[in-house]
């Protein structure tokens, strides 16, 4: 399979686990929920899993792929506040822990043009 169609997949994998993530673990993802969201961290948390796991059916189908992966790349920078708060809540972590949490933070812009990608490759297919 080419690459190019591994993509799409691989793309769908990764949001497919981290949504399923959200529902098997949910604590950890509770934890880096920003306080100055309304609503309880768990709705949120569940919420974004949901999400994920949508998005990774949209991805994977052609018919839906570039909606969904332009929608992706929009969940990609819109839980970059997640990452910041994770960053700032583990600054007194052990230092690969700490270094985990920075690392995330320019990993969202590989993220985000993976998606768009994904979804200039899914324009005009069905």
């Amino acid at each position: 399979m080419p690459r190019s169609e591994r993509s799409p997949l691989l793309l769908a994998g990764l949001l497919a686990t981290a949504g399923a993530a959200h529902f098997i673990a949910p604590r950890q993802f509770d934890a880096i929920i920003p306080s100055a969201l309304p609503g309880s961290p768990r709705a949120w948390t569940y919420a974004s899993g949901a999400v994920e796991l949508a998005l990774a059916a949209g991805v994977a189908l052609p018919r839906t792929r570039r909606a969904a992966a332009l929608a992706t790349a929009t969940l990609f920078v819109g839980v970059f506040p997640a990452n910041i708060q994770m960053a700032v809540d583990w600054r007194h972590k052990p230092a690969p822990l700490k270094a985990a949490a920075l690392a995330r933070l320019p990993l969202q812009v590989p993220l985000v043009l993976w998606a768009r990608g994904v979804a200039k490759g899914g324009e005009g297919r069905s």
